[in-house]
């Protein structure tokens, strides 16, 4: 029920994500004689999902704390709760993102062995998709925090983009060793030591998340929101300027018909619906936060997500990266004289 245009935009995303999983199944909360109603229009969907009827809903104007006090009958709890008790692997909401957060937090909870779970979201840059993590869940972070945040973007970044050794990097002010502050420095040195130290490249400045310097880019939720946020920013600045460039003059807009074949493929790889579904790792269950104002593709691609999250046992496989990096280091026998 969460979103600008929900649940129709919902479930015109689950038509798209029913032809690309049937044989997923979802359960879908919220106004069930509204939802029934507009269900039996999309057969694909239909036949894979079961309503389940939640009476209030957690508005985007709420709160994070109104919503863990008020809402226990909102679709968002219901959705949650049902994660929570194992009834559903992982949730996709388009609702508010500062409830979805917190009831995330408190009901579902983090991994016994996660200290804070992270906001993670797939971005494009000039070598193709890039993972950054945390985008706002955290605004001070310690070394722990960084480490395991590292952990968990090598786990999704294989999940979800395929690489069988993705390469990361902590976010700094410069790329040399002895830039930044105690705590950046310190989350490298237990980084570059780690089981997965062979693929950390080190600090990374604020161009190399565009440039595709590595696969994985790591920070603390305070710098990575201010990155997403100018980048985004950076974004409709050029799609503006684009459009007042080729609309200028007669002479502008016959430029732009023969280049519109070009401008059509960046539009397509630059197409925010590609990226839509930032996800909080960490927690005991999958949890998708799609962007409230995306399209019906967008949302399914939200859920195209989530998906692979569940079928690569994501969870499973950040406690065995956590377990490696806590391991202690192997003793070597000395050699025979």
């Amino acid at each position: 029920m969460g979103g600008d245009n929900a649940p129709e935009v919902v479930l015109d995303g689950l038509e798209l994500a029913a032809e690309r999983h049937p044989d997923a199944r979802f359960l879908l909360v919220g106004d069930e004689a509204r939802i029934g109603a507009m269900l039996a229009r999309r057969p694909r969907a239909a036949k894979l999902c079961m309503l389940r009827h939640a009476p209030d809903v957690i508005s985007a104007e709420m709160k994070p704390t109104a919503a863990l006090r008020q809402g226990r009958h909102s679709s968002m709890r219901y959705a949650i709760d049902s994660v929570a008790c194992g009834e559903a692997a992982g949730v996709v909401s388009a609702g508010n993102t500062g409830a979805l957060m917190a009831l995330a937090k408190i009901v579902v909870k983090t991994l016994p062995e996660i200290d804070r779970p992270a906001l993670a979201a797939i971005m494009p840059s000039a070598r193709g998709d890039v993972v950054m993590l945390d985008l706002g869940a955290n605004i001070q972070c310690d070394p722990r925090n960084l480490v395991e945040f590292a952990v968990m973007g090598d786990t999704f970044a294989r999940a979800v983009l395929g690489l069988s050794a993705p390469s990361f990097g902590l976010l700094n002010v410069g790329s040399e060793e002895l830039k930044g502050d105690d705590r950046v420095r310190a989350a490298a040195d237990v980084l570059k030591d780690s089981h997965i130290g062979a693929n950390f490249h080190g600090f990374v400045e604020g161009h190399d998340i565009t440039a595709g310097t590595v696969d994985v880019v790591v920070t603390d939720g305070f710098t990575g929101n201010v990155a997403l946020k100018t980048g985004e920013g950076a974004l409709k600045l050029m799609r503006d300027l684009l459009k007042q460039v080729f609309t200028s003059s007669v002479p502008a807009r016959m430029g732009y018909l023969l280049a519109r074949p070009a401008l059509d493929r960046l539009r397509e790889w630059m197409d925010p619906r590609r990226y839509n579904g930032a996800i909080l790792l960490g927690l005991n269950g999958v949890v998708v936060k799609s962007h409230g104002g995306t399209d019906a593709l967008g949302f399914a691609h939200a859920v195209d997500v989530a998906m692979d999250m569940v079928t690569h046992h994501f969870n499973d496989r950040i406690r065995e990266g956590l377990a490696r990096l806590s391991a202690p280091a192997p003793v070597t026998a000395p050699a025979p004289p």
